[in-house]
């Protein structure tokens, strides 16, 4: 069975949106279809578009731009869907990101890294989703690969995904990104992401794998993130379903 097929979604509007249901857990569960959907930015959606993210169930989108990302909406929103904006850079740290600002954090290179120095904003995106109103949770930034990829690790490692399982999905967005920066007028960047990549000795699936299995997300989101346990509590129960 292809754990990873038939999620991506056709919404008029973005060019890199799946649902994340279907990856097993470590206690014989999977995430359950429709709980959690990632994204590239819902703003770019047509009227179509929504529609099919309503009717996918999503009720909740978690926009982690930064404020001079956003733009107005290509076609209305629908009324009864909250969206929380929760921007995950940090931007004002100039220090962090004069080193890695150009180039690495187009790849999974910079995540552990931001995880140390910002665990108080990735905890907070977790709390969004495990406190958010009953039904599907989207979460998105521009082009739903760097900010998006390190918010699903997080979210699906805290469910219980093997990190072998985590990393393929990040790179499903791999090839699903250039169409997207095409829309917004920007360079494919593949080649000079892959460069970043061989000089560091790594690939994607490896780095990915590293991050989710190197450490105790949960641990390092409550005791220096502030995280309350019953958050990490709720994210698994929200997400999650026995078979």
């Amino acid at each position: 069975m292809d754990l990873h097929a038939d999620r991506h979604l056709d919404w008029d509007g973005c060019f890199n949106v799946r649902d994340l249901g279907g990856m097993p857990t470590a206690d014989g569960g999977a995430v359950r279809r429709g709980a959690l959907v990632r994204a590239d930015a819902v703003d770019s959606l047509t009227a179509s578009g929504w529609e099919a993210l309503w009717e996918h169930g999503v009720r909740t989108v978690v926009d982690l731009r930064n404020d001079d990302e956003l733009g107005p909406d290509a076609a209305p929103r629908p009324a009864g869907l909250t969206t929380l904006h929760l921007p995950l850079d940090g931007i004002e740290d100039t220090e962090f990101w004069s080193r890695w600002s150009d180039g690495p954090d187009g790849t999974p290179l910079y995540y552990r890294p931001f995880l140390d120095r910002f665990p108080q904003r990735a905890a907070r995106v977790v709390s969004a989703v495990a406190r958010a109103e009953p039904g599907g949770v989207l979460f998105h930034c521009a082009v739903g690969r760097d900010r998006t990829g390190l918010v699903a690790i997080l979210l699906l490692t805290l469910a219980g995904v093997a990190p072998e399982v985590v990393a393929a999905d990040y790179e499903l967005s791999l090839d699903r990104v250039p169409a997207r920066l095409a829309a917004l007028g920007r360079p494919d960047d593949r080649e000079e992401i892959q460069a970043l990549m061989d000089k560091e000795g790594t690939t994607f699936r490896e780095a990915v794998v590293s991050l989710a299995a190197g450490f105790d997300m949960a641990d390092r989101l409550c005791s220096a993130g502030g995280l309350p346990r019953e958050d990490l509590e709720a994210l698994r129960a929200r997400l999650t379903a026995s078979r």
